[in-house]
């Protein structure tokens, strides 16, 4: 992805994101500005391809939005939102294949939907049932992960072991922008550089790292740029923009394929929501920093776009939306009728054969169950 070689202003440490984001436009790979205007016809997917991400987008925000309510009544247990964020992660999962590998960290619940993590399975992993627990055996993605930053060195070790078996699948690793903070960020990076991984790198620059802004944790003001120290590709690009982050995905993902080796693609979005569900972001934030975020929602970016190109009308998305909202109704109701975990299923998905350590300690739970 060639970079614009306009020097765009940089943003000062004091900056809000609004101020932040405005600053990095030179910099940002666009394809429709928040107003729905095309700023790079050249390069814009088909209709198709537009009406698939904006599907995938409306079902994910519905998931977000009703995954609020289970939690209030009870039904989920603590819940990261990712609303604001839907144009970041399905324009960046929906580049694969069910043959690649996704990582996602524990606000990626969007991105695991749009790979295909069956709803029933991922309203079980939020209400901590072991039924959610499991992957499924033909879905390459695994259980999001709540340290921060390891899922990028095991998808190096994923994407080296698809390369030596001689295939020509990848795996797509996501991250903060605090995670970039961390050892095994750059760690990740620079093994996967050394030894050419077919390994795609999505840092979600979103704002905050929980209660810290990006301005307060780092310095840099582009981290798409951290790439170059380890000789790799780094892009750019307008992370509320669903078509731009799709096309970047997909064209670092055929690199990947080609033999070419790792990218890094920065989405530069916000954390519109709180950090869980059980945050209140108003102790750590202002309204100075949220301002002008509602203008770039990317659901109604891309909603604005293709009314405007007629590849959608108020009928069509009526009926998208109550298809979305049966789905989910029936996928609730299907998770509800899962069994009531016992204690021993706590260790039964920890390895694929137990080892003799765990045989022990389910045998006890047993006993203790039995009383």
């Amino acid at each position: 992805m060639p970079r614009s070689q306009t020097t765009p202003p940089q943003a000062s440490p004091a900056q809000p994101g609004e101020a932040a984001y405005q600053a990095a436009q030179g910099e940002m790979f666009q394809l429709i500005a928040p107003d729905g205007s095309v700023t790079d016809a050249a390069r814009l997917p088909g209709p198709a391809t537009r009406l698939h991400l904006y599907r995938h987008m409306r079902r994910i925000r519905h998931f977000d939005e009703r995954a609020w309510v289970l939690y209030r009544t009870g039904r989920m247990g603590v819940f990261p939102p990712f609303g604001g964020m839907e144009a970041s992660q399905v324009g960046t999962a929906a580049a694969l294949t069910n043959e690649d590998w996704l990582f996602p960290t524990y606000r990626d619940t969007g991105a695991a939907l749009t790979y295909g993590l069956p709803i029933p399975q991922t309203v079980a992993y939020w209400r901590t049932s072991p039924h959610g627990w499991a992957m499924p055996e033909n879905l390459k993605v695994l259980p999001f992960y709540i340290p921060i930053a390891t899922q990028y060195p095991h998808a190096v070790g994923a994407a080296l072991a698809e390369k030596r078996k001689g295939t020509q699948n990848v795996a797509m690793a996501f991250i903060g922008d605090g995670g970039s903070s961390e050892g095994d960020f750059h760690e990740a990076l620079n093994f996967a550089g050394a030894l050419n991984a077919p390994c795609v790198f999505v840092l979600q620059n979103n704002g905050w790292a929980i209660s810290v802004p990006t301005r307060s944790q780092t310095k840099a003001t582009n981290l798409s740029r951290r790439a170059e120290g380890y000789g790799i590709p780094g892009v750019r690009v307008d992370g509320n923009d669903v078509l731009a982050t799709y096309v970047a995905a997909a064209e670092a993902v055929q690199r990947a394929r080609n033999g070419e080796g790792p990218t890094l693609i920065e989405t530069v979005t916000y954390r519109v929501k709180p950090h869980t569900v059980a945050d209140d972001p108003s102790r750590y934030r202002s309204a100075e920093d949220t301002a002008g975020w509602d203008t770039k929602d990317p659901v109604v970016r891309l909603r604005t776009h293709l009314l405007r190109e007629g590849h959608l009308t108020e009928q069509g998305e009526a009926e998208l939306l109550r298809e979305i909202e049966a789905e989910f109704e029936a996928a609730v109701t299907e998770a509800d009728q899962f069994p009531e975990p016992t204690p021993a299923e706590i260790v039964d998905h920890v390895f694929a054969e137990p080892t003799p350590a765990l045989v022990r300690q389910r045998a006890q739970l047993l006993e203790e169950e039995r009383g």
